[in-house]
């Protein structure tokens, strides 16, 4: 693993697509970080793009456009792929069932259904999956739902492993954490959809058309972003910013390609390029 600057100057050389966390990578909470901006502007300025690939399926992707405007960057809905996009490619491809139990917030089920998917949030006798995502309107009825429904043989499905959500005053439990809540209630374990599995970067940089040796992945964590941008092949950067810390990556068995302090030390180095 390179730490050096001019190391990570030839990595950064060339690089046509840059797959970007959001929570702890370009903000925490409602505070944006110092040189978000003038990273993506450095992005751009040497002539390549970035798609925001988050794990946070408690928001559709218009929620997402509104958050980052309020936080001063400009954006579409083409610019994001989330772990509900990721979630969507794999139904479309993988499940021809009746009716899926939708256990996520208004704005995930909104998605879901304006894909076309046959989705329910009650307990109904013809429910065969239960997708689940990151619920920020969690109530104990949906998680007794969801106890019955992975005891009748379900098929199980989740958008994200994460344990837990950063935020400005500390951390919440994710949606991995739900998931374990669910593991020690009905002894079982959901397919996860989102990063660290492949797919979603691989779908994302099919997105835009680029390939793998064209394509980095930043994030904050090493369970998620790190060990996403290692399963898909492609250069990974841990920033500190947060919720990895250096203690945390030196006990990871998964390491990423360059760890940094955060954003500004990649801004230098696509500053140095120009």
């Amino acid at each position: 693993m390179k730490h050096d600057a001019a190391a990570l100057l030839e990595a950064v050389r060339g690089k046509k697509l840059y797959l970007l966390d959001m929570d702890g990578t370009l903000y925490l909470g409602s505070r944006l970080f110092t040189h978000s901006l003038a990273f993506l502007q450095a992005v751009r300025d040497a002539g390549a793009q970035y798609l925001f690939l988050t794990n946070n399926s408690s928001k559709c992707t218009d929620a997402y456009v509104k958050k980052l405007a309020g936080l001063g960057i400009e954006s579409t809905q083409d610019d994001f792929f989330t772990s509900t996009d990721a979630s969507c490619a794999y139904l479309r491809a993988k499940y021809r069932g009746k009716l899926i139990y939708a256990l996520g917030t208004e704005s995930f089920k909104s998605q879901l259904r304006n894909e076309g998917f046959p989705i329910t949030d009650k307990l109904e006798d013809s429910v065969d999956c239960l997708l689940m995502g990151y619920d920020t309107e969690l109530t104990y009825q949906k998680l007794s739902d969801a106890s019955i429904l992975l005891g009748r043989g379900v098929t199980y499905l989740a958008t994200n492993p994460d344990w837990v959500c950063p935020t400005e005053f500390g951390y919440v439990p994710d949606c991995g954490s739900i998931a374990q809540a669910l593991e020690h209630a009905t002894g079982r374990l959901p397919l996860f959809l989102g990063k660290p599995e492949p797919e979603i970067a691989l779908l994302a940089m099919a997105k835009i058309g680029v390939k793998q040796e064209d394509t980095l992945l930043i994030g904050d964590r090493i369970y998620t972003d790190i060990a996403c941008g290692k399963n898909a092949g492609i250069l990974s950067i841990l920033v500190f910013s947060g919720e990895t810390t250096p203690k945390i990556m030196e006990e990871s068995k998964v390491k990423p390609d360059f760890a940094v302090g955060g954003l500004e030390d990649i801004l230098d180095a696509l500053s140095a390029l120009r």
